[in-house]
C-alpha cells in the first residue's frame, strides 16, 4: 500500500519558490519556507546510524536507498535527545542540497516521515522528484490523538482495520480506540468463554435505516457478523504499534452488552434467553445491563480481562459505562440487599459500586480504566479517566476532582451525525459539519490544561453498513480532529484549512480512500417567524460562494435569485431547492428539501 501511494503515475512536479507554503495537515508548529526545491533521482541515497530508523524509512519511503556511508548520502535521519522539543516532536530542514530529519524518539521520527510524505506530490515518476527547500520545527499540542471505531454494529474486516490505521497514521493519529463490543456483536475471541464468540458474535442480517430494522423473526438465522481471533488482534496491535499508534479495546459494560447476555443468560438480574439484537429496540423492554450485585458478573469480568490485557500491551482498558438502563436494578432483590449491604442511596450509586470493582479488577491486570462520562454519576472510581462525550461539561467535572480527561463531545467529534445538508447525506442523526469540528477546544478556560490528555473522534456504525462509509463518515472531519489535537491554537484558520483539505482530497482520490464532499454542498436551515411563516436560512462552509435557489419547483442556476439574507418562504412553495456557484461553476450538489422537511427543520 505504500509503494503504491507513492510511486503511481506520472505528474509535472510543482515549482515551490519562498513563500509558497505546502498543504500540510495538521498543520505544523512552526515552519520557514526556503527558496528552490530538492530534487531526488534513482542515485538519492539516505543515510542513519540506526537500523531502527532505517528499517523505518524504508518501509515509510520505499523508493529512497539506504547508503553505507554518510558521505555517501544527501538525505539524513538522526536522534538527537538534546533537541527542545517533546518525545512526538521533529525538526525537518530541506536546502537544495540535502534534507535532515532530527527527533528527540523514534516517534518523532516517523511523524517527521509523515510530513515529508506529504511535501512529495500526489503522484509522480520513479526518476524524479522534488520537495520545497524548508525549515519545520513540530510537536503535538496533546498526547492524546484519537479516533474511535464502532465494529459492534458492524463488523469490519482485518485488511480494513489495518487501513484505517494506516490512514491514523498519516495524519498523526496515535490512539486507535477500538468499540469491540456492544449490543449488537461480540468482536474479540475470549477463549475461556468461546460462546463471547460461538453465540454472541452474530445477529439476524439486516439492511435499511437504524430506527427502521425489524427485530428477528421466529426461527431465523443469527449469520450476520464476525469476530477478530486472537492472533487477528496481535497482528492489529503489532500493525498500529509499528505506526506509533496505541490500540485502546473497549469491553463496554454494565449496559450495552446484551451480546454477551445471549451468550450467558446468568449475567442479568432476570435470567432470560435472548438474542443478539439488530436493532435498539429492546432497550428498557428486555435487560442488556450486567447484574451489579451477582458475585458471578466479576468472575466473568476477570475472565474477560485477563485475556484482554494480555493481547493489548497500552496502559488502557476502556469499560464503556454509558447509557446504562437501570430500571431492572431497582426491581432486582439482590442489588436492594446489596444496596442496603453497602449503604448506596440510589443505582446511581450502585453503578459507582460496580465501576470502582471494575478499576480493582483492570488495575489487578496492570492497566488503567477509562470511562465515559456516566461513570461521575455516583461517584468516580479512585483513578479512572474520563471520556466526555456530553458536550465538555463531564471533563471540565472530572478535572475538578483531579481527574484526567480526555474530550470527545459529540456536537463537535462524533463522526457519524451528518456532516452536510441531510437532504443529501446518508440517513444519520444531528449534524456536525467540517466548520463545527474544526472550531472545538479541548481545553475549558476553567480546567487545568495538564489533566486534559487531547481529545478524538468517535464513529458509531449504527447507520454504517460498510468499509466504504467508514471512510465517508470520517473524512475530512478526522482532518479537522488531527488538526485541532496536534497544531497550537493560534494556528487556526479555517479558510486556510479547507484550502489544505481540497489538496489532500487529490492524495485520498490516488489512495482510492472514500470521503465525503459535503463541503461543497449548500445547508438549508429554517427557522419560524414572529409571523408564523418558514424563515430559510442558506449557507455554505466554503468562502467566495453564491447560493443560488428558486421556490418555484424549478432548477436553480447562475440566473436564479442569488441568496443574500435569509427570507420568507412564500404561500403555496411546497420545496426549496439551492445550488452553490464558486468561480462561476456550479460547486457540489443540488439541494432540494421538500415542505414536509422545511416544517420538520422548524421545530
Amino acid at each position: 500500500m505504500t509503494i503504491r501511494f507513492l510511486l503511481v503515475g506520472l505528474l509535472l512536479l510543482p515549482l515551490f519558490g519562498k513563500g509558497q507554503v505546502p498543504a500540510l495537515i495538521p498543520a505544523p508548529e512552526t515552519l520557514e519556507m526556503g527558496s528552490g526545491t530538492l530534487k531526488f533521482s534513482p542515485q538519492t541515497r539516505f543515510y542513519s546510524s540506526s537500523p531502527e530508523i532505517r528499517a523505518m524509512v524504508q518501509d515509510q519511503l520505499p523508493f529512497l536507498k539506504p547508503a553505507s556511508s554518510a558521505s555517501g548520502a544527501t538525505v539524513f535521519f538522526e536522534l538527537n535527545p538534546k533537541l527542545s522539543l517533546n518525545n512526538e516532536g521533529y525538526d525537518l530542514r530541506i536546502s537544495p542540497k540535502n534534507l535532515s530529519l532530527k527527533a528527540t524518539q523514534m516517534a518523532g521520527i516517523f511523524y517527521g516521515l509523515q510530513t515529508l510524505r506529504q511535501l512529495l506530490p500526489v503522484s509522480f515518476s520513479a526518476s524524479s522528484y522534488a520537495v520545497p527547500a524548508l525549515h519545520i520545527q513540530d510537536q503535538p499540542r496533546f498526547g492524546w490523538r484519537g479516533l474511535m471505531l464502532d465494529v459492534s454494529r458492524h463488523f469490519f474486516d482485518k485488511a480494513f482495520v489495518k487501513k484505517y490505521i494506516d490512514q491514523m497514521a498519516r495524519y498523526k493519529f496515535n490512539v486507535f480506540h477500538w468499540h469491540l463490543t456492544d449490543d449488537q456483536g461480540w468482536r474479540i475471541e475470549i477463549k475461556s468463554l468461546p460462546k463471547l464468540t460461538e453465540v454472541g458474535a452474530w445477529r439476524v442480517p439486516r439492511t435499511g435505516r437504524w430506527w427502521d430494522i425489524a427485530n428477528p423473526e421466529p426461527g431465523e438465522t443469527p449469520s450476520y457478523g464476525g469476530f477478530y481471533t486472537q492472533e487477528d488482534i496481535k497482528e492489529i496491535v503489532a500493525y498500529a504499534r509499528e505506526r506509533h499508534i496505541t490500540v485502546v479495546p473497549e469491553i463496554d459494560m454494565p449496559g450495552h452488552i446484551m451480546s454477551a447476555i445471549a451468550a450467558y443468560p446468568h449475567l442479568t438480574c432476570e435470567p432470560a434467553p435472548s438474542e443478539v439484537p439488530p436493532n435498539g429496540k429492546f432497550y428498557k423492554v428486555k435487560d442488556n445491563t450486567l447484574n451489579p450485585c451477582n458475585e458471578s458478573t466479576y468472575t466473568f469480568i476477570d475472565q474477560v480481562f485477563t485475556e484482554v490485557a494480555q493481547l493489548f500491551p497500552g496502559p488502557y482498558i476502556h469499560v464503556g459505562g454509558d447509557e446504562a438502563y437501570r430500571g431492572f436494578w431497582e426491581k432486582c432483590e439482590s442489588c436492594r440487599q446489596t444496596m442496603q449491604t453497602h449503604q448506596l442511596k440510589n443505582v446511581e450509586e450502585l453503578q459507582s459500586y460496580f465501576i470502582k470493582r471494575v478499576e480493582k479488577i483492570v488495575q489487578s491486570k496492570g492497566k488503567k480504566l477509562i470511562g465515559w462520562d456516566e461513570i461521575l454519576e455516583g461517584g468516580l472510581a479512585p483513578d479512572a479517566t474520563v471520556m466526555s462525550w456530553h458536550g465538555l461539561r463531564g471533563g471540565i467535572e472530572a478535572a475538578k476532582q483531579n481527574h484526567p480527561v480526555i474530550m470527545t463531545p459529540f456536537q463537535f467529534c462524533y463522526l457519524d451525525l451528518y456532516q452536510g445538508d441531510p437532504s443529501a447525506e446518508p440517513a444519520s442523526y444531528g449534524n456536525a459539519k467540517l466548520s463545527t469540528t474544526y472550531t472545538l477546544e479541548p481545553v475549558p478556560d476553567s480546567v487545568d490544561a495538564k489533566l486534559v490528555l487531547g481529545g478524538q473522534g468517535n464513529l458509531w456504525t449504527e447507520n454504517v453498513p460498510h468499509a466504504r462509509h467508514v471512510e465517508y463518515m470520517t473524512w475530512p472531519r478526522a482532518f479537522a480532529i488531527a488538526e485541532v489535537v496536534w497544531s497550537p491554537k493560534k494556528k487556526r484558520d479555517f479558510p486556510e484549512f479547507l484550502t489544505r483539505v481540497e489538496s489532500h482530497f487529490k492524495r485520498l482520490d490516488q489512495q482510492e480512500v472514500n470521503y465525503a464532499r459535503s463541503i461543497y454542498n449548500p445547508f438549508v436551515s429554517v427557522r419560524k417567524h414572529p409571523s408564523g411563516s418558514l424563515e430559510i436560512v442558506l449557507e455554505h462552509e466554503m468562502p467566495g460562494t453564491q447560493l443560488y435557489y428558486t421556490v418555484d419547483n424549478t432548477i436553480p442556476d447562475s440566473y436564479a435569485p442569488v441568496y443574500t439574507q435569509p427570507f420568507l418562504l412564500p404561500k403555496g412553495t411546497d420545496r426549496v431547492k439551492v445550488l452553490a456557484y464558486r468561480n462561476g461553476k456550479p460547486l457540489g450538489r443540488l439541494i432540494e428539501v421538500p415542505l414536509t422537511d422545511l416544517e420538520k427543520r422548524a421545530k
